[in-house]
């Protein structure tokens, strides 16, 4: 058994769950040569949230951001979660700006393409699989795990075949709301090795409390690279801590090779950075808690967090429970998808509407009714005739992928922000995320022509949450 490779989480996923993604660039740069000279298999450092929160929160460009870690990391493997048709935002794009968006990763950076679909529909994959192999990045294919009666084993080495068969060169378990249990994973770790020649990865949370445990039993069956946290930034709806996965294999035939010493010089770093984000209140302490609901509910960390904040809004806080028990019976009837960005979200705001409207299906969002369409792919389920007619009425439901009716929008977006573009990739930043895009560029604008950065805040209305 060769040694065990880890990805180390903390400047992308560990501080998403944690701190809702509010680490800045400047507070990553003192560490990355020493991140780069731990022997880390890859570091997760880009997509997921932190693109829309460096624009929306932070004021930061991501794709400046992407550039100065890579000045910094010269020997590690940079890697991206990216969610497939979605790239990194919330609906579906057209082809041109996901191939357009997986060239710029890449050209500014980007080693590995961690790349998901919400829904497991592979047709969602495909461009952004063949995008990738065409700019000579790895694409880590990845299932998103959930649990529920169509979640075989025999389901997820399909799919995972399936993924080879398209061009994977690793498979992820992604495991986002902390559901799979250690033997469990055993048993999917053994499965997928006996039907893929690619590697393997397993991704979870600690959000259940299984997550180490999980990390051992996937390596026992065969598992090739994990991810972990740093220490400070482990836990609770992150990751497992890395030091302690380092030292239970360390002389063990799974051992990393990574040196427990350098790795203190990095937990010695974000220690004060942890406390700091205690005292902001940044890092809320119910994020470090081990909540075994999850198990229950099967709502990740961020969806739960999520439904707190819409029911404190609409003064429903004792509402919870029932929400929490309305999550499983809404995700029934959309057909089981698993719960990931964005079906968690639509899956969970349905939910609440349904509590606090007094009657199901009173009223329903427009994404729902998306999801029950079939505007976000192919759900794992086939949803029921007439509960779809209840939620779309005489709507024509859609069975192709859902990105064929997309007609290709890079050059009209290019010549909406023709006078804001400073750099191609100003485009993409648009495409994704529009008003908070605009809303940057004119930040971006003021500051250069010589309004210092409190004056440019405050003109115009941006400040840092």
């Amino acid at each position: 058994m060769a040694k065990v490779k880890i990805t180390e989480t903390v400047l992308r996923d560990s501080h998403q769950s944690l701190i809702a993604t509010r680490m800045t660039t400047e507070e990553m740069l003192p560490i990355l040569a020493k991140l780069d000279e731990i022997g880390y298999h890859s570091l997760e450092a880009w997509g997921g949230a932190t693109f829309d929160s460096c624009l929306r929160f932070l004021n930061e460009d991501p794709w400046e951001r992407l550039r100065k870690i890579r000045q910094q990391v010269k020997n590690t493997k940079l890697q991206m979660l990216f969610r497939g048709q979605n790239i990194l935002g919330y609906r579906h794009y057209s082809d041109d700006v996901v191939e357009y968006f997986v060239q710029k990763s890449i050209a500014n950076g980007i080693d590995i393409l961690r790349i998901f679909d919400a829904l497991n529909d592979p047709r969602n994959l495909r461009t952004a699989i063949e995008a990738t192999k065409k700019e000579g990045g790895h694409v880590q294919a990845a299932i998103s795990y959930t649990t529920g009666p169509v979640y075989t084993i025999e389901y997820f080495t399909s799919y995972a075949k399936t993924l080879e068969d398209m061009g994977a060169d690793s498979i992820c378990i992604k495991d986002m709301a902390g559901l799979l249990k250690p033997y469990d994973a055993y048993d999917l770790v053994k499965a997928l090795k006996e039907t893929v020649k690619v590697p393997i990865q397993v991704h979870t949370h600690y959000t259940s409390g299984l997550a180490s445990m999980t990390l051992m039993k996937s390596i026992e069956a065969g598992a090739d690279v994990v991810d972990t946290a740093i220490s400070p930034m482990a836990m609770g709806t992150s990751q497992p801590p890395t030091e302690a996965l380092v030292a239970s294999l360390a002389g063990t035939e799974y051992d990393t090779g990574i040196d427990l010493a350098k790795l203190d010089e990095i937990t010695r770093y974000f220690a004060p950075l942890r406390e700091k984000y205690l005292t902001s209140g940044q890092l809320d302490p119910k994020m470090l808690k081990v909540d075994v609901n999850a198990l229950i509910y099967q709502v990740p960390g961020g969806m739960l967090s999520n439904l707190v904040s819409q029911l404190k809004q609409a003064g429903k806080s004792d509402k919870l429970t029932e929400v929490l028990e309305e999550v499983p019976r809404v995700r029934a009837d959309a057909g089981y998808p698993p719960l990931v960005t964005p079906s968690s979200q639509i899956v969970g705001t349905q939910a609440v509407f349904n509590v606090i409207g007094g009657e199901r299906y009173k009223m329903v969002t427009k994404e729902f009714k998306g999801l029950v369409q079939g505007q976000y792919g192919k759900t794992p389920v086939e949803i029921d005739e007439s509960f779809a007619k209840k939620i779309i009425g005489d709507a024509e439901r859609i069975t192709g992928r859902p990105a064929d009716a997309l007609a290709p929008e890079l050059d009209a977006l290019r010549e909406k922000i023709r006078p804001y573009l400073e750099q191609e990739e100003d485009v993409l930043s648009y495409a994704l995320f529009e008003q908070v895009a605009l809303k940057f560029f004119e930040y971006r604008k003021a500051k250069k022509y010589g309004l210092d950065a409190a004056h440019a805040d405050a003109t115009l209305g941006i400040h840092n949450a």
